[in-house]
């Protein structure tokens, strides 16, 4: 086949299939300038804010930027990676696509390719694209890490790959991973996180909750799907772990603005619970499917603070499945099946046998 191109013809790679893991974002660094740079791309997407975007403009550069990167830097500098330099979601996505890489290193004999992006900030959707397609994949599968489904997140993670393949003049195939806040593998992995953590002490929650990210309740109002894809996943957890329903419950958390959100609101619902007498208290967030800001700062400081302060006595918050193996396994065994007909033949058989 070489021998027919012409002489000047750019080298041709063989064809692989390439998997994006798409996660949020991060700054680059807990500076005034990068914290404005990240906060402004971010709070500037149409998908996230739903606001008239003429009024909205004016207050977030005139008012929102020129103060909440100090405190959003402090907040990033007090769980920040230093050996790395970078923030802890940064580092956990990329040893999620490391090891998934090993992991389905056998597969499509090695024609699949695995990379991560970011949303906003660094390496971007659109550089990650342009990489993976230089290696030669002429197929692409973009596996938003976001277990349930919103538009200011799965959606705009698409969206941003889509704008990328508007510009390449040969695009490849693309598919997408659908929400997975009800897959068995799913709950299983949060059940088996949940059941070793708390075997670590010694003493047992005598509530756990679950804490979601949370949407202004008018996104929910206009058809987005994320508040009742959190009860469901809260609700099989639930089930899956044999508790009763008061034992395990939903909150969200992370509110923005002055408008009303998803309810109960976490920081005010831990309150309620300790001022209840609940003293042992355990939390963790199945949304997200790596530690960050909003778990290792936010749950860890503001909510544990907000427990105690009510007369709470024991707290423990409960990690994301980062890249723990039975994360590891579940998101490898969904990109085997969300891989379906691009693999050649008896691939997906092989792998499973060979576990």
């Amino acid at each position: 086949m070489t021998a027919l191109l012409p002489p000047d013809h750019p080298p041709v790679p063989s064809p692989k299939i390439g998997v994006l893991l798409l996660n949020l974002g991060t700054p680059d660094s807990t500076g005034y300038w990068d914290m404005r740079r990240y906060l402004k791309e971010f709070l500037s997407d149409r998908r996230v804010i739903e606001v008239n975007p003429l009024l909205w403009q004016f207050v977030l550069n005139v008012i929102i930027l020129t103060r909440r990167p100090f405190s959003s830097g402090e907040a990033y500098k007090a769980i920040w990676n230093h050996e790395l330099n970078e923030s802890p979601l940064r580092t956990i996505t990329r040893a999620q696509a490391e090891a998934l890489s090993t992991r389905l290193a056998g597969l499509d004999d090695g024609r699949v390719v695995i990379d991560w992006a970011m949303r906003y900030g660094k390496p971007s959707t659109a550089s990650r694209i342009e990489a993976l397609q230089r290696q030669g994949c002429d197929r692409i599968l973009l596996l938003p890490l976001y277990p349930q489904y919103a538009a200011a997140t799965t959606a705009t993670a698409c969206d941003a790959a889509f704008r990328a393949l508007m510009t390449l003049r040969w695009q490849p195939a693309v598919r997408t991973v659908p929400a997975y806040y009800d897959e068995p593998g799913y709950i299983d992995a949060l059940a088996g996180s949940v059941r070793q953590h708390l075997a670590t002490l010694d003493w047992q929650p005598e509530v756990l909750v679950t804490s979601f990210h949370g949407l202004p309740k008018r996104y929910l109002l206009a058809g987005d799907p994320y508040h009742c894809q959190c009860q469901k996943t809260a609700r099989l957890l639930r089930e899956r772990l044999g508790w009763p329903a008061e034992r395990l419950q939903i909150a969200f958390q992370s509110l923005f603005g002055k408008e009303e959100w998803l309810r109960p609101y976490t920081v005010e619902h831990v309150v309620a619970l300790a001022e209840q007498g609940v003293r042992d208290l355990a939390v963790m967030a199945p949304g997200f499917a790596a530690d960050c800001v909003e778990t290792l700062e936010e749950i860890q400081g503001e909510i544990r603070h907000a427990f105690e302060a009510a007369g709470g006595t024991r707290f423990t918050y409960i990690p994301c499945l980062n890249d723990s193996p039975a994360h590891i396994d579940f998101l490898a065994r969904l990109i085997e099946r969300e891989l379906g007909g691009w693999l050649a033949p008896g691939q997906a058989a092989t792998l499973a046998a060979a576990e």
